[in-house]
């Protein structure tokens, strides 16, 4: 083969090799070609394998149909109160169009941008400082709806809108803090002062419950106290009724004669001794009378008879619980002698050298005269008692 027919096969399967490339077109994965043909639109390639027709149809754009995030950078606004503050934004939006998007506007990502600044001047200039930076929300929402508005004709459609930051100036922030500082000192001091408020309610309310409780708490127990006192006393005044009544019925039912009035009156006579101040004491007539004579009518005792007849039987009611019925024979028959006893008892006492502070003579006894010569001597008449 001569060297020209090798140049020229060569140059064929160079050909053959650039017509191949200039036929196929792949599209990649969520994107979108614009083929023009002759420099007019012609039809748009989808992802995948496409077939073109070589040197005549050019594939132009390449369109991206996924959602886009583009950053500004921080633009100066001027607030309604003639601040101004540095705000950037972020734009989320998506290519729905591809022929829209290449042919109805130039650069579709520098219009957003342009659109984005116009239409926050707006709505900010609208709003004083403090309201600008309290109504992030309202604010993307407002603009959202502007740059949907505008970039639907661009094939673009707006997804979100994002304020990054907004910056007032410096002089600004400090007073904005220090304005801070003195609301929260403010709020500080007043939950304090509730709290105290509070605390002393609560205190007061305790206290008065406590004051109250007390009080019905020293009722009751002064109730209680009154109550208890009034049944011991009543029970106390019983008792002292029944044992007198004991007592009395006990006497008149053993019916008492005048030896054993003697024999009470000898009793008594240690504890007219008692005492340690007594240097002088004073015996009463009635005991030397007793001594003097034993069941004599001449001494004898008004409503007390000088002889008993015996002991009666009775049976009484002391109380409103208590009966006290009549004892046996053997009960009586031991209670008379213990009344003998007595009786014998205070005869003996009676006697001279048996007595403690007095000495009565000794009864006279006709059987053995103490002196044959000289008469005894009569009896010193008795001291009536007085009254």
């Amino acid at each position: 083969m001569t060297p020209y027919l090798l140049g020229l096969f060569v140059l064929l399967v160079l050909f053959v090799v650039l017509l191949l490339v200039k036929t196929i077109r792949i599209i990649p994965q969520a994107r979108a070609g614009v083929v023009e043909r002759f420099g007019k639109y012609k039809e748009t390639l989808n992802a995948g394998l496409n077939v073109i027709v070589p040197f005549v149809d050019k594939v132009r754009y390449t369109i991206d149909l996924r959602e886009q995030v583009v950053s500004f950078p921080p633009q100066p606004v001027i607030t309604e109160d003639n601040l101004v503050v540095s705000i950037d934004t972020v734009i989320y939006f998506q290519v729905t169009d591809p022929i829209a998007a290449t042919y109805e506007i130039a650069n579709y990502i520098q219009a957003v941008e342009q659109l984005t600044m116009t239409t926050l001047r707006n709505i900010v200039g609208g709003m004083d400082l403090e309201e600008t930076l309290t109504s992030r929300d309202a604010i993307n929402s407002r603009l959202r709806g502007v740059l949907d508005e505008a970039t639907g004709k661009w094939g673009i459609r707006v997804n979100r809108v994002e304020l990054k930051g907004i910056d007032p100036p410096p002089s600004i922030k400090d007073s904005m803090e220090k304005q801070m500082r003195a609301d929260r000192e403010k709020r500080a001091v007043i939950l304090t002062a509730e709290g105290q408020r509070q605390a002393a309610i609560l205190t007061a309310e305790g206290n008065k419950q406590s004051v109250i409780l007390n009080a019905e708490g020293d009722r009751e127990s002064q109730i209680l106290r009154a109550q208890a006192s009034r049944e011991s006393q009543i029970l106390r005044a019983q008792g002292e009724a029944q044992a007198i009544t004991n007592v009395f019925q006990a006497i008149h039912d053993g019916q008492p004669d005048q030896s054993l009035l003697a024999y009470q009156y000898l009793q008594m006579l240690p504890r007219i001794a008692e005492g340690d101040a007594n240097k002088v004491w004073v015996i009463p007539s009635e005991i030397t009378r007793a001594l003097e004579g034993l069941g004599s009518s001449i001494h004898e005792v008004a409503g007390i008879p000088l002889k008993s007849e015996g002991v009666k039987h009775r049976v009484a009611d002391y109380g409103s619980t208590d009966r006290i019925e009549a004892g046996s024979d053997r009960e009586l028959s031991s209670t008379n002698k213990a009344v003998e006893d007595a009786i014998a008892a205070a005869e003996s006492a009676a006697r001279p050298g048996s007595g403690a502070g007095a000495v009565a003579p000794p009864p006279a006894d006709d059987s053995e005269p103490a002196d044959a010569e000289t008469p005894p001597a009569p009896p010193t008449p008795p001291t009536p008692p007085s009254t």
